[in-house]
Protein backbone atom coordinates (compact mmCIF):
# COMPACT_ATOMS: atom_id res chain seq x y z
CA UNK A 1 0.00 0.00 0.00
CA UNK A 2 1.36 3.59 -1.08
CA UNK A 3 0.39 7.41 -0.84
CA UNK A 4 1.33 7.53 -4.07
CA UNK A 5 2.88 5.54 -6.75
CA UNK A 6 5.21 7.11 -9.28
CA UNK A 7 6.45 5.87 -12.64
CA UNK A 8 9.62 5.22 -11.05
CA UNK A 9 8.43 2.93 -9.06
CA UNK A 10 5.98 1.14 -11.86
CA UNK A 11 9.00 -1.12 -12.70
CA UNK A 12 9.54 -2.90 -9.40
CA UNK A 13 5.76 -3.03 -8.84
CA UNK A 14 5.42 -5.07 -12.33
CA UNK A 15 8.32 -7.34 -11.65
CA UNK A 16 6.65 -8.27 -8.27
CA UNK A 17 3.39 -8.69 -9.99
CA UNK A 18 4.34 -10.79 -13.01
CA UNK A 19 6.23 -13.50 -10.46
CA UNK A 20 2.91 -13.35 -8.04
CA UNK A 21 0.20 -12.56 -10.02
CA UNK A 22 -2.92 -12.84 -8.42
CA UNK A 23 -1.27 -13.28 -4.62
CA UNK A 24 0.03 -9.70 -5.53
CA UNK A 25 -1.74 -6.75 -4.78
CA UNK A 26 -0.94 -2.77 -4.89
CA UNK A 27 -3.23 -0.17 -3.58
CA UNK A 28 -2.29 3.13 -3.92
CA UNK A 29 -3.28 6.92 -3.88
CA UNK A 30 -3.38 9.43 -6.65
CA UNK A 31 -0.04 12.35 -5.26
CA UNK A 32 1.77 12.09 -2.27
CA UNK A 33 2.51 14.53 0.50
CA UNK A 34 4.58 16.71 -1.95
CA UNK A 35 2.28 17.18 -4.52
CA UNK A 36 4.38 17.14 -7.46
CA UNK A 37 4.39 13.26 -6.60
CA UNK A 38 1.89 12.06 -8.77
CA UNK A 39 0.80 8.18 -9.45
CA UNK A 40 1.57 6.62 -12.87
CA UNK A 41 -2.01 5.03 -13.76
CA UNK A 42 -0.80 3.52 -16.47
CA UNK A 43 -0.21 0.45 -13.93
CA UNK A 44 -3.00 -1.63 -14.90
CA UNK A 45 -3.09 -4.05 -11.95
CA UNK A 46 -2.82 -0.54 -9.83
CA UNK A 47 -6.05 -0.23 -7.52
CA UNK A 48 -6.71 3.40 -6.77
CA UNK A 49 -7.35 4.92 -3.16
CA UNK A 50 -8.48 7.60 -1.72
CA UNK A 51 -5.68 9.93 0.47
CA UNK A 52 -7.65 12.15 3.27
CA UNK A 53 -4.53 15.09 3.49
CA UNK A 54 -5.13 17.60 6.54
CA UNK A 55 -3.51 19.78 8.80
CA UNK A 56 -2.05 21.29 5.71
CA UNK A 57 -0.97 18.08 4.52
CA UNK A 58 1.42 17.08 7.44
CA UNK A 59 -0.92 14.58 7.66
CA UNK A 60 -2.80 11.45 6.21
CA UNK A 61 -5.74 9.02 6.30
CA UNK A 62 -6.37 6.36 3.92
CA UNK A 63 -9.85 4.60 2.75
CA UNK A 64 -10.96 2.22 0.32
CA UNK A 65 -8.43 -0.38 0.97
CA UNK A 66 -9.72 -1.45 4.71
CA UNK A 67 -11.08 -5.07 3.85
CA UNK A 68 -8.10 -6.48 2.16
CA UNK A 69 -6.16 -4.73 3.88
CA UNK A 70 -7.09 -6.40 7.15
CA UNK A 71 -7.28 -10.23 5.87
CA UNK A 72 -4.41 -10.20 3.70
CA UNK A 73 -1.24 -12.76 4.39
CA UNK A 74 1.10 -10.12 4.16
CA UNK A 75 0.90 -6.25 4.13
CA UNK A 76 3.18 -4.06 3.55
CA UNK A 77 3.10 -0.33 4.51
CA UNK A 78 4.81 2.74 3.97
CA UNK A 79 7.02 3.29 7.58
CA UNK A 80 5.80 6.91 7.90
CA UNK A 81 4.28 7.93 11.08
CA UNK A 82 2.29 10.82 9.53
CA UNK A 83 -0.03 7.81 8.02
CA UNK A 84 -2.60 7.79 10.34
CA UNK A 85 -4.55 4.60 8.75
CA UNK A 86 -1.07 2.79 9.02
CA UNK A 87 -1.11 2.83 12.81
CA UNK A 88 -4.55 0.98 12.77
CA UNK A 89 -3.65 -1.64 10.28
CA UNK A 90 -0.65 -2.24 12.43
CA UNK A 91 -2.57 -2.29 15.79
CA UNK A 92 -5.41 -4.67 13.62
CA UNK A 93 -3.09 -6.96 11.93
CA UNK A 94 -1.15 -7.43 15.75
CA UNK A 95 -4.11 -8.46 17.36
CA UNK A 96 -5.39 -11.01 14.13
CA UNK A 97 -1.74 -12.16 14.61
CA UNK A 98 -1.14 -11.12 10.98
CA UNK A 99 2.24 -10.46 9.48
CA UNK A 100 2.90 -7.00 8.50
CA UNK A 101 5.91 -5.28 6.95
CA UNK A 102 7.01 -1.34 7.01
CA UNK A 103 9.28 -0.25 3.93
CA UNK A 104 10.84 2.92 3.89
CA UNK A 105 13.58 5.13 5.43
CA UNK A 106 15.27 3.19 8.48
CA UNK A 107 15.40 7.02 10.22
CA UNK A 108 13.36 10.73 10.12
CA UNK A 109 15.01 13.30 7.62
CA UNK A 110 16.47 14.44 10.74
CA UNK A 111 18.21 11.97 11.83
CA UNK A 112 17.85 8.48 14.33
CA UNK A 113 18.88 11.13 17.04
CA UNK A 114 15.71 13.30 16.64
CA UNK A 115 12.70 13.65 18.57
CA UNK A 116 10.35 12.10 16.08
CA UNK A 117 12.11 8.94 15.33
CA UNK A 118 10.26 7.89 19.25
CA UNK A 119 7.89 8.06 17.33
CA UNK A 120 8.68 5.82 14.24
CA UNK A 121 10.56 3.65 17.00
CA UNK A 122 7.07 2.85 18.39
CA UNK A 123 5.98 2.47 15.03
CA UNK A 124 8.99 0.10 13.94
CA UNK A 125 7.94 -2.46 16.95
CA UNK A 126 4.63 -2.83 16.29
CA UNK A 127 5.51 -4.29 12.21
CA UNK A 128 6.33 -8.43 12.12
CA UNK A 129 9.84 -7.05 9.76
CA UNK A 130 10.71 -4.09 8.19
CA UNK A 131 12.37 -2.97 4.88
CA UNK A 132 14.93 -0.74 4.36
CA UNK A 133 16.59 1.54 1.07
CA UNK A 134 20.47 0.26 1.92
CA UNK A 135 22.47 -1.86 3.33
CA UNK A 136 23.94 0.72 5.44
CA UNK A 137 20.54 1.61 7.36
CA UNK A 138 19.83 -2.17 8.00
CA UNK A 139 22.91 -2.73 9.79
CA UNK A 140 22.42 0.64 11.71
CA UNK A 141 18.52 -0.53 12.89
CA UNK A 142 19.76 -4.06 13.66
CA UNK A 143 22.04 -2.46 16.09
CA UNK A 144 19.07 -1.17 17.47
CA UNK A 145 16.28 -3.64 16.92
CA UNK A 146 18.78 -6.61 17.25
CA UNK A 147 15.66 -8.99 18.16
CA UNK A 148 13.93 -8.02 14.30
CA UNK A 149 13.76 -8.97 10.84
CA UNK A 150 15.26 -6.20 9.06
CA UNK A 151 15.82 -6.59 5.12
CA UNK A 152 17.85 -4.03 3.14
CA UNK A 153 15.82 -4.02 -0.57
CA UNK A 154 18.65 -1.19 -2.25
CA UNK A 155 16.61 1.56 -4.08
CA UNK A 156 16.25 0.73 -7.57
CA UNK A 157 14.97 2.30 -10.92
CA UNK A 158 16.24 -0.38 -13.28
CA UNK A 159 17.11 -3.76 -15.06
CA UNK A 160 19.96 -5.00 -15.00
CA UNK A 161 19.77 -4.92 -18.66
CA UNK A 162 18.73 -1.59 -18.65
CA UNK A 163 21.83 -0.35 -16.81
CA UNK A 164 24.51 0.03 -19.68
CA UNK A 165 26.45 2.52 -20.83
CA UNK A 166 26.52 4.49 -24.07
CA UNK A 167 28.90 4.56 -26.74
CA UNK A 168 28.71 8.35 -27.70
CA UNK A 169 32.18 9.68 -29.02
CA UNK A 170 33.68 11.12 -26.32
CA UNK A 171 33.41 14.40 -28.10
CA UNK A 172 29.73 14.64 -27.92
CA UNK A 173 29.54 14.24 -24.21
CA UNK A 174 29.45 17.47 -23.26
CA UNK A 175 26.34 17.78 -21.09
CA UNK A 176 25.37 18.74 -17.46
CA UNK A 177 22.42 17.00 -16.20
CA UNK A 178 20.12 17.33 -13.46
CA UNK A 179 17.27 14.80 -13.00
CA UNK A 180 15.04 15.13 -10.05
CA UNK A 181 12.44 17.17 -8.19
CA UNK A 182 12.64 21.08 -8.74
CA UNK A 183 12.26 22.06 -5.28
CA UNK A 184 13.56 24.50 -2.68
CA UNK A 185 15.41 21.27 -1.22
CA UNK A 186 16.96 20.51 -3.80
CA UNK A 187 18.28 23.92 -4.83
CA UNK A 188 18.32 23.52 -8.93
CA UNK A 189 18.54 27.18 -8.97
CA UNK A 190 22.45 27.25 -7.58
CA UNK A 191 23.35 24.95 -9.81
CA UNK A 192 21.72 27.31 -12.91
CA UNK A 193 23.51 30.06 -11.41
CA UNK A 194 27.48 28.45 -11.27
CA UNK A 195 26.71 27.10 -15.15
CA UNK A 196 25.90 30.68 -16.27
CA UNK A 197 28.64 31.58 -14.45
CA UNK A 198 31.25 29.51 -15.64
CA UNK A 199 29.27 28.01 -19.30
CA UNK A 200 32.27 30.55 -21.37
CA UNK A 201 35.15 28.82 -20.25
CA UNK A 202 33.29 25.06 -20.96
CA UNK A 203 32.98 23.58 -24.26
CA UNK A 204 30.23 25.52 -26.96
CA UNK A 205 27.89 22.37 -27.33
CA UNK A 206 27.58 22.13 -23.52
CA UNK A 207 24.22 22.44 -22.38
CA UNK A 208 22.74 22.32 -18.83
CA UNK A 209 19.84 20.12 -18.71
CA UNK A 210 16.78 19.80 -15.97
CA UNK A 211 14.36 17.06 -15.64
CA UNK A 212 11.58 17.52 -13.07
CA UNK A 213 8.81 19.51 -11.98
CA UNK A 214 8.29 21.29 -8.57
CA UNK A 215 7.90 24.62 -7.40
CA UNK A 216 11.36 25.57 -8.53
CA UNK A 217 11.18 25.06 -12.27
CA UNK A 218 9.08 28.68 -12.99
CA UNK A 219 11.97 30.37 -11.22
CA UNK A 220 14.49 28.66 -13.54
CA UNK A 221 12.55 29.31 -16.46
CA UNK A 222 12.33 33.09 -15.64
CA UNK A 223 15.72 33.09 -15.22
CA UNK A 224 16.81 31.61 -18.45
CA UNK A 225 14.14 34.33 -20.12
CA UNK A 226 15.92 36.94 -18.32
CA UNK A 227 19.10 35.85 -19.74
CA UNK A 228 18.32 34.89 -22.82
CA UNK A 229 19.77 31.28 -22.24
CA UNK A 230 17.12 29.02 -24.13
CA UNK A 231 20.03 27.41 -26.70
CA UNK A 232 22.16 26.64 -23.51
CA UNK A 233 19.68 25.90 -20.46
CA UNK A 234 17.09 23.17 -21.11
CA UNK A 235 13.69 23.12 -18.48
CA UNK A 236 12.58 19.88 -19.95
CA UNK A 237 9.96 18.85 -16.88
CA UNK A 238 9.46 15.14 -15.79
CA UNK A 239 10.16 12.30 -18.08
CA UNK A 240 9.78 8.96 -17.04
CA UNK A 241 10.33 7.08 -19.94
CA UNK A 242 13.53 4.95 -20.30
CA UNK A 243 14.74 5.87 -23.75
CA UNK A 244 14.42 9.48 -23.35
CA UNK A 245 16.20 9.48 -20.49
CA UNK A 246 18.84 7.08 -21.41
CA UNK A 247 19.58 9.39 -24.56
CA UNK A 248 20.20 12.45 -21.95
CA UNK A 249 22.38 10.91 -20.35
CA UNK A 250 24.24 9.46 -23.15
CA UNK A 251 25.75 12.75 -23.86
CA UNK A 252 25.90 13.87 -20.25
CA UNK A 253 29.78 13.86 -19.07
CA UNK A 254 28.33 13.98 -15.22
CA UNK A 255 24.84 14.61 -13.24
CA UNK A 256 24.46 17.21 -10.73
CA UNK A 257 22.95 17.00 -7.19
CA UNK A 258 23.28 20.69 -5.82
CA UNK A 259 20.99 19.74 -2.67
CA UNK A 260 20.21 16.41 -0.72
CA UNK A 261 20.92 12.93 -2.68
CA UNK A 262 17.85 11.19 -3.71
CA UNK A 263 17.18 7.97 -5.83
CA UNK A 264 18.59 9.88 -8.97
CA UNK A 265 22.19 8.81 -7.99
CA UNK A 266 21.37 5.55 -8.67
CA UNK A 267 19.63 6.48 -11.88
CA UNK A 268 22.99 8.45 -13.02
CA UNK A 269 25.26 5.57 -11.74
CA UNK A 270 23.19 2.85 -13.35
CA UNK A 271 24.27 4.79 -17.13
CA UNK A 272 27.79 5.42 -15.72
CA UNK A 273 27.40 9.13 -15.44
CA UNK A 274 29.35 10.27 -12.32
CA UNK A 275 28.03 12.96 -10.01
CA UNK A 276 28.67 16.16 -8.39
CA UNK A 277 27.32 16.14 -5.07
CA UNK A 278 26.68 19.10 -2.52
CA UNK A 279 28.75 17.97 0.67
CA UNK A 280 26.84 19.04 3.33
CA UNK A 281 23.44 18.23 3.14
CA UNK A 282 21.32 16.14 4.90
CA UNK A 283 21.42 12.97 2.30
CA UNK A 284 18.87 10.19 1.75
CA UNK A 285 20.26 6.88 2.38
CA UNK A 286 21.52 6.00 -1.39
CA UNK A 287 24.09 8.23 -0.68
CA UNK A 288 26.00 5.01 0.62
CA UNK A 289 26.58 4.37 -3.65
CA UNK A 290 29.08 7.24 -3.58
CA UNK A 291 32.68 6.68 -4.02
CA UNK A 292 34.88 9.65 -4.30
CA UNK A 293 36.82 10.31 -7.33
CA UNK A 294 35.43 7.08 -8.75
CA UNK A 295 31.73 7.75 -9.21
CA UNK A 296 31.59 10.96 -7.80
CA UNK A 297 33.29 14.59 -6.49
CA UNK A 298 31.79 16.79 -3.35
CA UNK A 299 31.45 20.54 -4.09
CA UNK A 300 30.92 23.24 -1.14
CA UNK A 301 27.11 23.73 -0.17
CA UNK A 302 25.50 26.04 -0.92
CA UNK A 303 28.85 27.58 -2.80
CA UNK A 304 28.03 28.58 -6.56
CA UNK A 305 32.02 29.77 -6.75
CA UNK A 306 32.99 26.11 -5.73
CA UNK A 307 30.50 24.54 -7.98
CA UNK A 308 31.72 26.50 -10.75
CA UNK A 309 35.40 25.32 -9.93
CA UNK A 310 34.06 22.02 -9.79
CA UNK A 311 32.45 21.79 -12.81
CA UNK A 312 34.97 23.39 -14.47
CA UNK A 313 37.44 20.21 -13.17
CA UNK A 314 35.03 17.44 -14.61
CA UNK A 315 35.97 18.93 -18.17
CA UNK A 316 39.16 19.38 -17.36
CA UNK A 317 39.04 15.49 -16.63
CA UNK A 318 37.10 14.43 -19.50
CA UNK A 319 38.74 11.17 -20.58
CA UNK A 320 39.31 10.16 -16.77
CA UNK A 321 35.24 10.46 -16.18
CA UNK A 322 34.36 8.95 -20.01
CA UNK A 323 36.65 5.98 -18.83
CA UNK A 324 35.49 5.01 -15.74
CA UNK A 325 31.77 5.03 -17.19
CA UNK A 326 31.79 1.15 -17.36
CA UNK A 327 32.91 0.83 -13.86
CA UNK A 328 30.62 2.90 -12.59
CA UNK A 329 27.90 1.19 -14.64
CA UNK A 330 28.94 -2.45 -13.60
CA UNK A 331 29.09 -1.90 -9.61
CA UNK A 332 25.79 0.33 -10.19
CA UNK A 333 24.54 -3.12 -11.47
CA UNK A 334 25.38 -5.13 -8.97
CA UNK A 335 24.25 -3.60 -6.19
CA UNK A 336 20.96 -1.39 -7.54
CA UNK A 337 18.46 -3.44 -9.80
CA UNK A 338 15.05 -3.75 -9.78
CA UNK A 339 15.52 -7.21 -9.71
CA UNK A 340 17.94 -6.95 -6.47
CA UNK A 341 14.84 -5.01 -4.85
CA UNK A 342 11.55 -6.83 -5.65
CA UNK A 343 12.91 -10.28 -5.20
CA UNK A 344 13.16 -9.36 -1.44
CA UNK A 345 9.19 -8.11 -1.26
CA UNK A 346 8.87 -11.40 -3.03
CA UNK A 347 10.20 -13.26 -0.54
CA UNK A 348 8.65 -11.99 2.05
CA UNK A 349 5.56 -14.67 1.08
Amino acid sequence: MQTATPDYRKKVFQYINNHLNEEFSLYSGTEYFEKSVKTDKSITFLKLIKNHFFLRRKLLFQTGMWQESLKSKVLVLEMNPRIISNWLLLIFRKISRKKTVLWGHAWPRNGKNSNSDKIRQIMRLLADEIVVYTKTQAKELKNKMPNKIIIPAPNAVFYQSEMQISHTPIEEINDIIYVGRLTKAKKPLILAHAFIKVMDGLPIQSNLIFVGEGEEKLKIENLVSKKELHHKIKVLGHIGDYKKLKELYSKSLFSVSPGYVGLSITQSFGFGVPMLISKNENHSPEIEAVNINENSIYFTTDNIADLSIKIMDFFNNKSYWVNQKNEICNKCKNDYSIENMANKFIALL
